[in-house]
């Protein structure tokens, strides 16, 4: 199968590991020779020092950018409530997001928390602008405990409006896995949608060298 020119990562929730995961999937196409950007439709938690773009740029090497910087690190409708600033409409972040799939091979979006977090003042959803774009989702999960219920009602979200998922990816996983994480990893396995990867816990602490070098192992079920 051709690989979308656009793919959306949303999470189980949040602290998932979507940032790390779509670092790696831009690490890994990037070292297919694609050229890729990445683009977060609402970025919060500036105020903390949080910059998932910078992040992805630091590990992946590749160039990324938020629609919306907002300071609080809360969902983006309740942390631009506090901001005073006004939300992008989907229409507008896709309207960038087309314009990058326009000099790139692939354009990565990465969502804010899971996939129905609301983005914008009119209630639009990372499933909707997916709905807009007509592209599929990769969702990161969590391999431990509540994993299973996240990541069904996730799914399930996502057929109910018919969008594709092309995979899961495990967003962190343990250097000593227990026989919970053994299970769950075996049920997501099957799942009508296959599991494409893990990446291992801590992934985000090696060097940006050792990052691209490992994340087309990591990822080794993506399609080409």
């Amino acid at each position: 199968m051709n690989l979308s020119p656009v793919i959306l990562v949303t999470g189980t929730d949040t602290g998932v590991g979507k940032t790390i995961t779509t670092a790696a999937l831009a690490a890994a196409l990037n070292g297919k020779g694609r050229s890729v950007a990445v683009f977060k439709p609402c970025q919060s938690g500036a105020a903390d020092g949080d910059s998932d773009a910078a992040e992805i740029v630091r590990l992946a090497g590749v160039p990324a950018e938020a629609g919306v910087v907002l300071q609080e690190p809360m969902a983006p409708v309740a942390a631009a409530a506090i901001d005073g600033t006004p939300l992008p409409a989907l229409a507008s972040h896709a309207g960038r997001i087309r314009e990058l799939a326009a000099t790139h091979d692939h354009v990565l979006i990465e969502g804010a928390g899971g996939v129905l977090v609301e983005l914008d003042s009119d209630g639009g959803t990372l499933a909707d602008l997916g709905s807009l774009l007509a592209s599929p989702f990769v969702v990161v999960a969590r391999p431990g405990l509540g994993t299973l219920n996240h990541t069904a009602l996730t799914l399930e979200a996502l057929a109910a409006r018919g969008l594709e998922v092309l995979g899961v990816v495990l967003g962190s996983w343990p250097a000593s896995p227990d026989a919970v994480h053994h299970s769950n990893r075996q049920v997501l396995g099957s799942l009508r949608v296959p599991v494409i990867g893990a990446l291992p816990e801590r992934a985000s602490e090696l060097s940006p060298a050792d990052f691209r070098a490992g994340a087309a192992a990591w990822l080794n079920g993506m399609p080409a």
